[in-house]
């Protein structure tokens, strides 16, 4: 019984606190908006208020974002995001994971708030609204039926992408560097339809782990170091040696169909006015 007392007490004071947030932000008002912030505070916001890694620190920093993005962003729909957790209290602190929508996306996030002021807020851009990736039911098919003589298999349409691609058609997007933060990059950019490619001066994905020293194993323990879409598996090692790491990454590439260029170097890029690009 205590338990749930507490539970609901600590969710009352995380909406209140979200529904006053909403009210401040809805009608632009920078400065209602930071008081509900303490004066030791921080907010680290990624993408979703400043389209960058950003943290502001104070209510006066914080005061400063807010009256840069405020009427762009329009915050809305806060709420306690209950598929990632309850809100719950202790010592003092109220902490609750959150979601809301901005005027072009989908975000989530964590509040904790002591004395009645927010303390801590992170808030993360999860999905751009209208370029939803295709997961769960919108996801491809896959299968085609139907006679048509013409049809191209998935392989053939895979290879005349790779073919095509950086030669006759473009990329919107050059990653360079095809470690794997270029390859997890690449991943979600497919997802999303802008056709990119990753140039690496090492011949295959994995050799930035594989031409390391002999010892090398991740510092970070496994589940922290998940890439997108696909989980190591259940039997990983904690600390997974260098070559597996880089057999792992050879394999995510080619699984994700991520345009990989081995073997080539970026000696410069320049930006063209007129085009724009």
């Amino acid at each position: 019984m205590t338990a749930n007392l507490v539970d609901t007490e600590a969710a009352t004071t995380v909406r209140d606190w979200l529904s006053d947030f909403e009210t401040a932000a809805a009608a632009g008002d920078a400065d209602a908006t930071a008081n509900l912030f303490a004066e030791d505070s921080y907010w680290r916001d990624l993408i979703a208020f400043t389209w960058n890694i950003f943290t502001a620190e104070g209510r006066s920093g914080i005061h400063e974002m807010l009256t840069a993005t405020l009427d762009r962003v329009r915050p809305h729909g806060l709420r306690i995001a209950g598929d990632l957790g309850e809100a719950t209290e202790s010592e003092g602190v109220t902490e609750s994971w959150i979601a809301f929508e901005t005027s072009v996306g989908r975000c989530v996030g964590h509040l904790r708030i002591r004395d009645g002021k927010a303390w801590t807020l992170l808030t993360t851009m999860h999905e751009l609204i209208g370029h939803e990736e295709p997961a769960n039911h919108r996801r491809a098919k896959g299968a085609e039926h139907g006679a048509d003589p013409n049809r191209k298999s998935w392989l053939e349409q895979r290879q005349a992408e790779a073919e095509d691609l950086g030669h006759g058609t473009q990329p919107d997007t050059v990653i360079v560097g095809g470690g794997q933060g270029g390859i997890a990059l690449a991943a979600r950019l497919r997802q999303l339809g802008v056709p990119t490619i990753v140039v690496e001066r090492n011949p295959r994905a994995g050799d930035s782990w594989r031409n390391r020293y002999k010892s090398l194993c991740l510092h970070d323990p496994v589940w922290y170091d998940h890439l997108p879409y696909i989980d190591f598996p259940k039997n990983w090692p904690v600390f997974a040696p260098k070559d597996k790491i880089g057999d792992w990454l050879e394999m995510y590439t080619k699984v994700m169909e991520i345009n990989y260029w081995g073997s080539t170097e970026c000696r410069g890029a320049r930006y063209d006015e007129a085009a724009r690009e």
